[in-house]
């Protein structure tokens, strides 16, 4: 088929300007592809985890090993689908804040330094683009080696996009929380539930 922008226009998600990489809470929904139910069953409203669930948990534990800019807040892997929410910080954050109490304390510069220290180079803040690019692949491939292992084709693990969405108060935080670590008692009116 020919390309027809208006038929194969991939529209972004994401907030037109927003810089992902920049300190804050993010709530995250990853889904299955087709919403097919991979990684376990909701039994007596808790979530039991079969093997791709597993693996869909400890690569997510991991991933502030991978991103130190990365703090773990609550997640919970569903049988279809994922939350989470991400709180990220910045090298630059941190380093204005030290030096914002450095200017508020006066602290005077060591007679044996420069009264001007050298800028800081960091490197790009990793964004939430890719966090979730790295999730979704190293979850990707760990269970396509058990398929492979057994002769059996897995198919596309992964939706396309993920959801995201800009946590901007403490009230927003706690209803979000309160969903994700209450999905499994909920999960027979969940808007993912494939009975």
């Amino acid at each position: 088929m020919k390309y027809n922008p208006r038929i194969h226009n991939r529209r972004s998600t994401r907030l037109k300007g927003y810089d992902y990489s920049r300190a804050g809470l993010y709530f995250i929904t990853i889904c299955c592809q087709n919403r097919i139910c991979r990684f376990g069953k909701v039994i007596n409203k808790k979530m039991q985890l079969n093997e791709f669930g597993r693996i869909a948990y400890d690569e997510w534990a991991k991933l502030p090993d991978r991103f130190p800019n990365m703090i773990m807040d609550v997640f919970q892997i569903m049988p279809n689908h994922m939350h989470a929410i991400i709180c990220l910080e910045t090298p630059e954050c941190e380093s204005a804040h030290r030096d914002n109490i450095r200017a508020t304390a006066r602290v005077a510069p060591t007679p044996d330094s420069d009264s001007v220290s050298p800028p800081i180079d960091f490197a790009p803040a990793p964004t939430i683009g890719d966090i979730i690019g790295a999730y979704r692949s190293l979850v990707a491939n760990e269970c396509l080696a058990i398929y492979k292992s057994r002769n059996q084709n897995m198919g596309k693990l992964w939706q396309r996009n993920y959801n995201d969405h800009i946590i901007r108060n403490q009230h927003s935080y706690r209803r979000i929380s309160n969903y994700i670590i209450n999905n499994p008692a909920d999960w027979d009116n969940d808007t993912f539930f494939e009975g």
